[in-house]
């Protein structure tokens, strides 16, 4: 049985390199026979955080907020594909994830990062860590850091290169990671409700 995994992404930029990264996971983990849908937060365009989806009264969320949080309660677990803005998050990113919060509890989340650099995005996935575990997530140890993206994956999101070739190793160990941790939590949810 195949899980369910929202792999979220969030560059508003007009040249968005990530979208190389996004597209690799997504294929990856289909391969694997994973059930996965990608979560686009400049196709989705939620205002900057204003009310909480909880922060509506029940049926009168605008229906983007509603429409996300169904699909982030179904999911399994998640993957957040994430570049690195001036040593920190993606704005865009964080604004969509910000919108939510009970919905994202007692599931696992897994970082990607990547930069136009050497150093991968590594910083903002350092921070990313902190803000998913504070928001009832397991953030998986296993995380993959991409730079230079642009010499790392063409276009269409395949690997080129001593890089891409470097990915290609590392992915099926963060997958299973990922995976390992989505049957616990998928288990420990069935045999009891979480405590609040």
């Amino acid at each position: 049985m195949s899980n369910r995994i929202l792999v979220l992404y969030g560059s508003y930029r007009s040249d968005r390199m990530g979208i190389r990264l996004a597209n690799f996971v997504i294929n990856r983990l289909r391969g694997r026979g994973e059930d996965v849908e990608f979560i686009d937060a400049k196709a989705i365009g939620l205002p900057m955080l204003d009310r909480m989806y909880k922060e509506h009264p029940k049926g009168s969320a605008p229906e983007a907020l509603e429409k996300l949080a169904g699909q982030i309660r179904d999911a399994d677990g998640f993957v957040f594909v994430t570049g690195e803005y001036n040593w920190g998050i993606q704005p865009g990113l964080k604004n969509l994830t910000d919108h939510f919060l009970e919905e994202w509890f007692w599931r696992p989340a897994a970082i990607v990062s990547y930069s136009a650099g050497r150093l991968s995005g590594a910083r903002a996935a350092t921070a990313w860590h902190g803000t998913l575990s504070e928001m009832g997530m397991v953030v998986v140890s296993s995380t993959i850091g991409v730079g230079p993206i642009a010499q790392t994956l063409s276009e269409a999101g395949e690997p080129i290169g001593d890089g891409g070739k470097a990915l290609e190793r590392a992915f099926p160990r963060f997958a299973d990671d990922l995976a390992w941790w989505i049957e616990a939590a998928k288990a420990q949810r069935a045999r009891k409700a979480p405590p609040y």
